[in-house]
């Protein structure tokens, strides 16, 4: 999209977005996480070859579904989780495969490589080998080379379901319109565990404002922020939040992570729907500091009700 003379891109206007979690839990338990970093030489050990625990291995995935203002709707699906049989269980449980069966889903948007976002294609490819695919272009060989079917014996991930369907790559800071009221942008930087660039959402629901929606948010979610506020026409009005936002993942808070969470009330988000890579600790913070947190049942898997978790859904 090109800009306006303003500098901002227009990328009109949509009427309702919904949000449905399927799964944002990364993994079952993260001392093993954790553990299995650390023996395989830390955070910048390349993903591909450290040797997982795939029954500590769950996955992130939403279904979303937007509202077009001539009640139209688009959904598909942010990210495909990790281990494929338990996305498998997922997707049946929620009806998953017949949408993708049916072509009711019309493609899926990788938010970053990461194996808990990334690794479990081959189930979304299992009811739809031809869906559209949208990834940052900042991808590396190896994630590439999932797609055509690959087997990563020593990370424990294969697909053998090559993807027939196009292949979309969003060049970093670009925003690109994906329908009305829809836009993607990937930011360019360096992630742990060779993994490069991730891509985020912005929606803008008419007569509530923008809504940002990440996978983990590696580039801050202060940075997702400003740029919507400095790109996008609206953008200084953000109306909700919803994703992983890697502020506390693993553990407790501290000044820097403290920072970010007091800094994310100059925005005046009026809904704020975090999860997955947010942490407990991060979700707490934010209530006491009486933010506008979307509660969830805490079932299905996820640890706690005081965030959008498995099953839940949000609207916007």
């Amino acid at each position: 999209m090109k800009p306006a003379s303003n500098g901002k891109h227009n990328i009109g206007e949509c009427k309702q977005v919904t949000i449905r979690c399927l799964s944002e839990l990364g993994w079952f338990d993260s001392k093993i996480t954790v553990e299995t970093i650390k023996k395989a030489g830390g955070s910048d050990t390349n993903q591909w070859i450290i040797p997982w625990d795939s029954k500590n291995a769950a996955g992130f995935c939403s279904l979303i579904d937007v509202e077009l203002l001539d009640g139209s709707h688009h959904k598909f699906l942010l990210d495909t989780g990790w281990n494929k049989e338990y996305m498998e269980n997922i997707f049946r449980r929620d009806g998953i495969d017949k949408m993708l069966e049916n072509g009711e889903i019309e493609f899926l948007f990788i938010s970053h490589e990461h194996l808990d976002h990334y690794w479990g294609l081959e189930t979304t490819l299992k009811y739809n080998p031809k869906i559209k695919i949208i990834i940052p272009d900042t991808f590396y060989p190896e994630g590439l080379a999932l797609l055509k079917g690959a087997d990563f014996e020593k990370a424990g991930v294969s697909n053998k379901i090559p993807h027939e369907g196009d292949l979309i790559k969003t060049k970093p800071y670009a925003v690109e319109q994906i329908f009305e009221g829809c836009a993607s942008v990937t930011f360019d930087l360096p992630i742990v565990h060779h993994v490069s660039g991730e891509q985020s959402l912005f929606f803008n629901v008419k007569d509530k404002g923008i809504v940002c929606v990440t996978g983990c948010c590696h580039q801050s979610i202060l940075t997702l922020a400003d740029f919507a506020n400095n790109n996008i026409v609206g953008g200084e009005n953000i109306y909700g939040v919803y994703g992983g936002f890697h502020i506390a993942p693993f553990g407790p808070m501290n000044p820097e992570r403290e920072y970010i969470v007091k800094e994310m009330g100059k925005y005046n988000f009026k809904k704020i729907a975090c999860n997955h890579c947010t942490g407990l600790a991060a979700v707490e913070k934010m209530l006491e500091l009486d933010y506008p947190i979307v509660r969830g049942t805490g079932s299905l898997g996820s640890q706690s009700d005081l965030y959008v978790g498995n099953g839940d859904e949000v609207i916007f």
